[in-house]
């Protein structure tokens, strides 16, 4: 079991870390700090470059702490929250990654919600250090902090689109 949750942390642990990199910088296929603050200007957010620096510094953040195993809790809770902006993204065009949908994203939100819920396994920081295991509770702050983060972040940061021309 234990090997099991080593892969699962170190594939979306890096998976999340990688997408943060290509937001700020030009590595890994990214379009460098300007790409990632043109991003999230034409998916509606606010705040430039500093909302692009945020997020990719969030998923960085997370997703090594994730791979690690150090601080699960709070790792899964900053993976959950930029999935869940992620999926508020995409959630106009239907579930299915084909149609530019949110399944993707989705999976990764599930993922870390279950490694918050098996915690992060022997060969984890956290088991070499005495954190783990962590209380089963942890499980359920982690998945609605996650996700209240993630919406507020939603909330409090996106401009509601513009209406057409035709309703004026």
């Amino acid at each position: 079991m234990d090997t099991g949750i080593l892969i699962l942390r170190l594939l979306v642990g890096l998976l999340v870390a990688g997408h943060g990199v290509q937001k700020i910088s030009s590595h890994l296929g990214g379009r460098g700090l300007d790409g990632g603050t043109e991003e999230f200007r034409a998916d509606g957010f606010r705040g430039g470059a500093l909302t692009a620096l945020a997020a990719g510094g969030g998923q960085i953040g997370s997703g090594l702490l994730l791979a690690a195993g150090l601080l699960t809790p709070l790792a899964a809770t900053g993976a959950i929250g930029v999935m869940t902006v992620a999926l508020t993204v995409k959630w106009r065009h239907g579930l299915w990654v084909q149609n530019d949908g949110y399944e993707y994203p989705l999976v990764l939100i599930g993922t870390a919600a279950a490694l918050a819920a098996t915690g992060p396994g022997a060969w984890s920081l956290d088991a070499a250090i005495g954190l783990a295991p962590y209380p089963q509770w942890w499980a359920a702050l982690v998945l609605v902090a996650g996700l209240g983060s993630g919406l507020l972040t939603r909330l409090v940061l996106h401009r509601p689109a513009a209406p057409a021309i035709a309703d004026r």
